[in-house]
């Protein structure tokens, strides 16, 4: 199976869950580890079916929508979860789209780069909130369950951790990059002022 097909496990050990839910606990809850779009996980969810991990009831709804599936983990999908977590893993490698153009920083327009600097640092910033809110609320819920090896919530608190220090990470390397892209250009506006005047002055035209 793929990263992904445990993602879901991880998520179905916790609750019975619908396609819809999945979705979105995949981009809200396991964002700081993995991400999936739903036309990933609902033939990801076929398959964990057709092996046996997981199972599935329809679950009739009113009001002209239709009827959905929800999800609930297998003994056979909890235990393959349950081998999954503490197998060695390869360390894998960053791949950033925005990282790798900033290799090439040297070549942009500084007031461009700038811009784009700001409104990463400005992203990044709104998801360390989101982050450290959703780590607030479950301890102020959940208090010290978030502590014990043995509860979901534990699992929880450390992605969200992870999650955290990435985005404190992101926000001061974009920090950073800013000060140094404002330095230069105030750099270049002062040495642009202090230019002589190309005009010639009145002493020299007479």
């Amino acid at each position: 199976m793929i990263p992904l097909s445990y993602g879901l496990l991880g998520l179905l050990a916790r609750q019975p869950l619908s396609g819809y839910d999945l979705a979105q606990y995949m981009k809200k809850r396991v964002a700081p580890m993995w991400s999936a779009l739903p036309s990933q996980i609902y033939p990801e969810l076929a398959k964990l079916e057709a092996q046996g991990m997981v199972t599935h009831h329809v679950v009739e709804q009113h009001d002209y929508r239709p009827d959905k599936k929800v999800y609930e983990i297998t003994k056979a999908g909890r235990e393959a979860l349950r081998h999954w977590v503490t197998e060695p893993t390869p360390v894998t490698t960053l791949r950033d789209e925005f990282v790798l153009k900033a290799y090439s920083l040297w070549l942009a327009d500084p007031h461009e780069a700038l811009t784009r600097f700001r409104e990463h640092e400005q992203a990044h910033s709104q998801q360390l909130a989101d982050y450290e809110a959703l780590l607030a609320r479950l301890r102020r819920e959940w208090g010290s369950a978030l502590d014990q090896m043995n509860s979901p919530l534990f699992g929880s608190s450390i992605a969200i951790h992870y999650g955290i220090g990435y985005e404190r990470h992101y926000v001061h390397w974009c920090r950073q990059v800013i000060e140094q892209l404002e330095q230069q250009l105030h750099g270049e506006q002062a040495a642009r002022e202090e230019e002589p005047s190309s005009r010639p002055s009145s002493e020299q035209s007479s």
